[in-house]
């Protein structure tokens, strides 16, 4: 029995670590060649990659800042040029800096503004063009939050990211639909990776966190993987231009935080 996503080949910007690394390997698992992007660790690039052949499939590294415009349009490239085409982007990528309106100053807006919206825009942009050019339609996986939606005093920038991130997906996903082309953002809740690792570190932080979930608990970045898989793959061919959020329920808790 083919394999879900066989012969299909997929970029995950900010791949090698979180979710973007569930991600990949999620999708390799899944039967697509993977394009790893990454700027730091490349030891844990090589890692995935061995991983990812250990289990039959195939993947590349590839270094490139995202928040770069240069650097992005490399990366597609590398995708095409190493297994020929591209159906499915993932713009993972991420930062945040906990601080709040007053606080943020102009270095800061702009580092997680480049690096969470504008490589969302341009990573859609370039891979629409690879996607139309070649045919058949693609699929581009906006990673989001939660927080496209729900204020995060204290997280101003990453809050105008990932709402900037929900009109990208819903108003590239009317535009590209012609072309056989689905844009879904995928909305975390909590999730166990090293962006929450003071939250995991400190035990009543913690606790407050997991009883405002109605699940009890944070999520597993392979939890997040297995929706975005799903997404991918043609058991979501009418879904686009929407966001399918994965939170545990948290956002429909009246509690709150």
């Amino acid at each position: 029995m083919p394999m879900l996503l066989e012969d299909k080949v997929a970029v995950v910007t900010g791949g090698n670590s979180g979710i973007g690394r569930a991600i990949a390997l999620a999708l390799a698992k899944a039967g697509a060649k993977v394009v790893i992007d990454y700027i730091v660790h490349p030891e844990a690039t090589d890692a995935l990659i061995v991983e990812i052949e250990r289990i039959g499939g195939h993947a590349i590294g590839v270094s490139a800042d995202v928040g770069k415009i240069e650097d992005l349009k490399r990366l597609v490239d590398a995708a095409v040029e190493k297994f020929g085409r591209l159906d499915i982007m993932v713009n993972n990528a991420g930062i945040e800096t906990r601080t709040s309106v007053l606080e943020t100053s102009e270095e800061q807006y702009d580092k997680v503004l480049d690096i969470n919206l504008k490589s969302a825009f341009f990573g859609t942009q370039f891979a629409a063009k690879q996607m139309i050019a070649q045919g058949g339609g693609g699929r581009i996986i906006n990673i989001t939050s939660v927080h496209e939606d729900w204020p995060m005093p204290g997280n101003t920038a990453y809050c105008l990211a990932k709402g900037g991130m929900r009109m990208l997906t819903r108003t590239a996903g009317v535009e590209l639909a012609p072309h056989g082309i689905r844009v879904v953002g995928l909305g975390p809740g909590a999730v166990a990776t090293p962006i929450n690792t003071s939250t995991m570190n400190d035990p009543s932080t913690l606790a407050k966190l997991n009883s405002a979930i109605p699940l009890g608990r944070m999520a597993e970045p392979e939890e997040i993987a297995g929706v975005a898989v799903f997404l991918a793959s043609d058991a979501a061919s009418y879904l686009t231009a929407t966001t399918v959020f994965a939170d545990g329920g948290i956002m429909q808790n009246s509690v709150g935080l």
